[in-house]
């Protein structure tokens, strides 16, 4: 029996390209540089169980060996008439000359090997008690490494909570403290396992997993911190082995040192967040590592995440033009408090109705077009500054905002705007809702018409008092702009104040957050 060893595999030649003799072991070329193990394992996972791999990044190749030959035989039939696409690399692959992979202790081989756990392990839903190889448990380095992952999510369209994160890594082992916060617009966290080999293990399989179709993308670096300071359970932190820990509020639960030590962290490896389509079966791992595959039936298999997910996952079908897929029972109607008339949640979905109250006017009941547009508005809204105070939005009780009946007037309080046609997300997988952004100080600019110049935007954003700190035009198309205002609080004011402003020539402003910096 003819065999792939990896004691060497530099010098390893790989396989002469002629073979067409069907053989478990799948000879994948044409890789991208930054290809990590778990998404070439990504590729055999929708065929059946991978049962080994073998990298060889200085060729861009790698073998990945199924668990029978007719998976194997299924995988290359696929692939020959649909070839799957990694970050824009076509990827090729035919059947191996080998018939079995035999894999050393090298450290990419080892690497490989605990990828290929982890991976099997999370599709098996969970650990359950399996063995960890010895090759794996005496990993170089791996025992040594922190307990503490540190976690950036990018892409952040759709709310991710704390319970979220805590469903998703605990595939991998137990979790005893999370730390979520906000840094520089990016949602954060702080994970603790109880050993490094555990925490190494997830960072392996889920760096660079998408947790809903195309967006919410993690980062995971090693942390610094060997262990988590939590004070309280609340939203933003949790630790699992102290129940009797009290709520509190929900600010940030990291003291000083603690908050300087995770941050000097090094910096993460950098990715092109991944597209991705269903696969034939639904599974674990979030579409495979985000591999991209035209032609495959669409789905939104998430990173196991349950009915806590669903606002989220709802709100991506939307992005994706999917329809038939929305959270039962949600709801429709915020009650907003603290809030001037003018109104920013258009940016979050289309506004339908809004009442103001009329004993509290600085209390309003928005409906928005659907649960799933709620859902953002109320987890990117929450909490902000306008005017000098802090917005609370929650769910209302009422289903809908009732119109006032007719000869009734209610001095105007109630507005319906059902038919507005400024609404940003009417078409089924509208662009636009690629573009939603938490608040932030910088507001993306566009629909300007040709005859504006960067002094008339800069008067016009300053009229209101406002501080412009910065402005860019787009290189490729001046019809779009950024602009950078001295405060987020200070950026909601001005889209408020700005979003479809008359510019003449026929063209209205169009404003919304944006997450770049200028």
């Amino acid at each position: 029996m003819n065999s792939a060893n990896g004691n060497d595999s530099k010098k390893f030649k790989g396989d002469v390209r002629s073979p067409g003799v069907p053989s478990r072991v799948v000879h994948v070329r044409k890789l991208p540089n930054d290809i990590n193990e778990a998404e070439v394992i990504g590729l055999g996972l929708p065929f059946g169980k991978v049962t080994n791999l073998l990298m060889l990044k200085g060729k861009n190749q790698a073998f990945l060996e199924m668990t029978s030959e007719e998976c194997a035989q299924t995988m290359v039939s696929y692939y020959s008439s649909v070839t799957p696409v990694i970050r824009n690399h076509p990827i090729y692959m035919q059947y191996s000359t080998h018939k079995e992979l035999k894999t050393d202790n090298s450290p990419n081989q080892v690497r490989a090997q605990a990828a290929l756990q982890a991976v099997n392990a999370l599709h098996g839903g969970g650990m359950g008690g399996m063995a960890i190889p010895a090759d794996v448990a005496s990993m170089g380095g791996a025992g040594s490494q922190s307990p503490v992952l540190r976690v950036i999510v990018e892409n952040l369209f759709y709310p991710v909570t704390l319970d979220v994160l805590h469903q998703i890594f605990s595939k991998f082992g137990t979790v005893l403290k999370i730390i979520t916060f906000t840094k520089n617009n990016q949602f954060q966290a702080l994970i603790q396992y109880a050993d490094g080999l555990t925490a190494q293990h997830s960072k392996l399989s889920l760096d660079g997993q998408n947790i809903y179709n195309a967006c919410c993308t993690l980062r995971i670096s090693f942390s610094k911190l060997t262990s988590l300071n939590v004070k309280y359970n609340n939203d933003k932190s949790r630790d699992y082995t102290r129940p009797d820990l009290p709520t509190a509020d929900s600010h940030a639960s990291l003291d000083h040192q603690t908050m300087a030590a995770a941050f000097a962290a090094p910096g993460l490896i950098s990715a092109s967040p991944y597209g991705g389509h269903g696969f034939p079966q639904a599974f674990a791992i979030q579409q495979a590592s985000g591999l991209s595959m035209p032609g495959m039936p669409g789905g939104l298999a998430s990173l196991g995440v349950g009915h806590g997910g669903m606002a989220a996952a709802a709100a991506a079908a939307s992005r994706l033009g999917l329809t038939g897929f929305a959270p039962s029972g949600g709801h429709h109607v915020l009650l907003v408090s603290n809030l001037n008339p003018e109104c920013h949640f258009c940016v979050y979905g289309d506004v339908m109705r809004v009442k103001i109250l009329f004993n509290k006017k600085e209390n309003a009941l928005i409906q928005m077009s659907d649960s799933t547009q709620a859902q953002l508005a109320m987890s990117h809204l929450n909490g902000q500054r306008l005017h000098g105070r802090a917005m609370r939005v929650t769910s209302s009780k009422h289903t809908t905002v009732q119109l006032p009946r007719e000869g009734h007037e209610d001095q105007g309080l109630t507005k319906d705007y059902s038919n507005s046609p400024l609404h940003r997300f009417k078409k089924p997988g509208s662009k636009n809702y690629s573009n939603i952004f938490p608040p932030s100080a910088t507001l993306h600019l566009s629909n300007i018409p040709p005859s504006v110049v960067e002094d008339d935007l800069r008067r016009l954003f300053g009229s209101s008092g406002a501080t412009v700190k910065a402005f860019k035009f787009f290189q490729k198309d001046r019809k779009m702009a950024l602009i950078q205002m001295g405060s987020v609080e200070e950026a909601i004011e001005s889209l408020i104040e700005f979003h479809n402003h008359d510019l003449g020539e026929n063209h209205h402003l169009r404003v919304s957050f944006s997450k770049s910096t200028i």
